[in-house]
């Protein structure tokens, strides 16, 4: 459902993602990991349709990124790193906004927020400005925007960014929910995370891919923890420049 082919993407003289290729299936849950400055949001957002690649392509669900942008936006759900919202709307009036751009109206709209509300565990909040909302409550509403019209692509920047461990954990549990019907690409530096949701893994450093396997295999390969095989992997990439 996602296909990368050799996307690369520079600001200035810093190369931020330097032609990277990857696929993605419906039922996989795709740990996307590097240290920062990887490369790993320029990807997502090029995935998402908010930046433009210098060279190379992708595509979701049979849409490429450069030719059909609105078709690939209808079918995803992307969470980005900040969560940016109105902060003067109420959760209740943002969510309807976003239905508004997302032409989801009447009896289907009232579905989708009877859904989507109790999912992302914001119903005490529903009335209250965003802009008074702990990070944690904003990162539940940036959840609730990109799961609305229930897309079959996900792409999601740090998910449990802000949250307590009890919500990290509901927020775990609603993901592995979704993972057998949809595809997943998860950002996240919590490499618990990683070992609790994913079935794959991507480590990106300097841009580039340097590993592309399950978190079992990676921990069999090299005989220890994910947290060292990370520590290994982007150590001797930063080593070796």
């Amino acid at each position: 459902m996602i296909s990368v082919d050799r996307l690369c993407r520079s600001f200035g003289s810093l190369v931020a993602v330097n032609d990277i290729s990857f696929e993605v299936q419906k039922g996989q849950v795709l740990g996307f990991l590097g240290p920062n400055g990887a490369g790993k949001s320029t990807a997502m957002k090029i995935l998402a349709c908010f930046l433009e690649p210098d060279s190379g392509t992708a595509s979701i669900c049979g849409y490429d990124i450069r030719k059909n942008s609105l078709d690939v936006r209808r079918c995803l759900g992307y969470l980005a790193e900040s969560s940016p919202a109105y902060g003067e709307m109420t959760v209740g009036s943002f969510l309807n906004f976003v239905c508004d751009a997302r032409a989801i109206r009447g009896a289907k709209r009232r579905r989708a927020l009877d859904r989507i509300v109790p999912m992302c565990s914001i119903e005490s909040v529903y009335h209250q400005s965003i802009e008074t909302l702990s990070k944690g409550y904003k990162r539940r509403v940036g959840l609730a925007q990109a799961l609305i019209h229930d897309p079959q692509v996900l792409i999601l920047d740090e998910p449990t960014d802000g949250l307590d461990p009890n919500q990290k954990y509901e927020v775990r549990c609603l993901i592995n929910e979704m993972a057998g019907e949809k595809c997943i690409i998860i950002s996240t530096h919590i490499l618990e995370e990683v070992e609790a949701i994913c079935s794959r893994t991507v480590i990106i450093a300097r841009g580039k891919i340097l590993a592309d396997s399950t978190p079992n295999e990676l921990k069999e390969k090299y005989q220890c923890s994910l947290d060292e095989v990370f520590r290994n992997i982007t150590s001797s990439a930063q080593a070796a420049l």
